[in-house]
């Protein structure tokens, strides 16, 4: 894909996110990677441990987006089928790599047994990611990364991941916080703001929902060009202000 900015989707494979067994915090992880180097995360799946929901979800991904961004299911068990899946859908052959082979063998010594060996598996055509933690890689293929489903090994894979891709502008935000008043008090205004400033994307988040004392609303002004998100922000605080609404704080 040939876009202005470069987009990317996140694919959260396991039964256990689905199950509520294990909370997910890797999507949070990758759309703040993401962001610092300027991609748009605009899409995230999560789908079961089954072959043909990920074969489906991954094509259907790596079709609409830049890079597609695979957590979870590379491990050495039987229901680790990520690899296999991700080699279904890319139509190649799943080889063990010599490369990771070599890692591991390195690692484990004589306790490098059958199912770690499992984890040498990478589809024709891929290269690996390095993993720091445990040394069992992922891998890429295309514009395809396949990473651990452990957030501490996931994060630790970025770092290998990040040279590898296509930067865009960084989006720049700004948070106005206002206190004492609901969403709906300060809609009309957002909205008009939002149809001066087409450049600049604006969001009202509520907090509190009633509480005594913690009702109020955060407004989130995001755009690639700085100053124009400064000024956006300058003439939202000035028009709150003489509708008579105080704002708190206001934070990058």
């Amino acid at each position: 894909m040939t876009q202005l900015y470069p987009t990317a989707a996140v694919l959260i494979i396991g039964d256990e996110v689905l199950s509520g067994r294990t909370q997910d915090t890797n999507l949070n992880t990758i759309a703040r990677f993401l962001g610092a180097l300027g991609i748009d995360l605009l899409e995230a799946r999560t789908v079961g441990d089954r072959t043909e929901q990920i074969v489906e979800a991954l094509n259907a991904l790596r079709a609409v987006h830049d890079y597609v961004f695979t957590t979870g299911g590379i491990g050495p068990t039987h229901d680790d089928i990520t690899a296999d899946a991700v080699a279904a859908a890319f139509g190649v052959p799943l080889l063990e790599h010599p490369e990771a082979v070599a890692i591991l063998e390195r690692r484990y010594g004589d306790e490098f047994n059958a199912a770690r060996r499992r984890m040498t598996r990478v589809p024709e055509g891929g290269t690996l990611i390095a993993n720091p933690v445990t040394d069992a890689p992922g891998f890429q293929i295309g514009d395809v990364f396949v990473m651990a489903g452990v957030p501490k090994i996931m994060t630790a894979m970025l770092e290998d991941v990040a040279p590898r891709l296509r930067r865009g502008a960084v989006v720049h935000a700004r948070t106005l916080r206002v206190s004492g008043v609901g969403e709906g008090a300060v809609a009309d205004i957002l909205t008009a703001a939002a149809r001066a400033e087409r450049e600049v994307s604006f969001g009202s988040y509520p907090f509190g929902h009633g509480s005594v004392g913690e009702i109020g609303t955060n407004l989130v002004l995001r755009g690639r060009d700085e100053a124009r998100v400064e000024a956006a922000s300058r003439g939202l605080l000035a028009v709150l202000g003489q509708a008579g609404i105080a704002t708190e704080t206001v934070k990058p």
